[in-house]
């Protein structure tokens, strides 16, 4: 069992924090459009029909991306259980690749095998690593590699980047304690449910001075 710490009652906390101030991003700009209507139906202008519109679309907007948020929200605390296939890991992991279009992702092929896994739960797993070491990248102007390995019964999958590293108060698999301006600290904490749902392992490590970070994957080849 794992110890309850300081570390956890933060994410918590953060969490409460994190949703309130979500919801609140959304409700004050929706009332405040709402008034705005309102006031224009009241003493409708010329032009007043484009102005609804324009209120209408903010309004539209905010409700997406708290939408978005409750729904990532849900997909972390309610995992389903992982519906397994055998896929190609090449092709596999030249298709996230192709995702990416802010820079090239160079997929560093290893030995030619399959792997048993949930491919819809492990996508989301390899896009948001992806996603992060290209944000990282960008700051430096570096580039982003992803391969895979094989060690006895098990594929190890890495993403590695040239960004700046490691934070200094990282906790990148705690959930909703994120770094990142504007993050909500769900993706990485999600992604390490995912594949112990996998029985695997995850993890994040800084490369050294300026070498950035390496995101390695482990899974069982096969399903137990």
């Amino acid at each position: 069992m794992r110890p309850h710490s300081e570390s956890t009652d933060e994410a918590w906390r953060r969490l409460i924090l994190t949703m309130g101030h979500e919801i609140n991003n959304s409700l004050v700009p929706i009332r405040s459009i709402a008034d705005s209507l309102e006031s224009i139906l009241e003493e409708p202008s010329e032009d007043w029909r484009k102005e609804v519109e324009s209120g209408l679309k903010i309004i539209r907007r905010r409700t997406e991306a708290l939408t978005r948020f409750m729904a990532s929200y849900a997909h972390f605390a309610r995992l389903p259980t992982p519906q397994t296939s055998d896929f190609d890991v090449h092709g596999w992991l030249d298709r996230i690749a192709s995702f990416e279009t802010r820079l090239d992702v160079e997929v560093v092929p290893g030995r030619d095998t399959s792997l048993c896994g949930d491919q819809d739960q492990l996508d989301q797993v390899l896009i948001n690593l992806v996603r992060n070491a290209v944000d990282a990248a960008l700051e430096t102007g570096g580039g982003v590699r992803l391969g895979w390995t094989i060690d006895l019964d098990c594929i190890d999958l890495w993403v590695e980047d040239e960004g700046p590293g490691l934070a200094n108060d990282a906790q990148p698999f705690v959930a909703f304690h994120t770094t990142k301006a504007g993050g909500s600290g769900i993706g990485l904490a999600l992604s390490q449910q995912i594949v112990e749902a996998h029985g695997g392992m995850i993890s994040l490590d800084d490369r050294g001075e300026g070498l950035g970070c390496r995101a390695s994957v482990r899974l069982p080849a096969h399903t137990q």
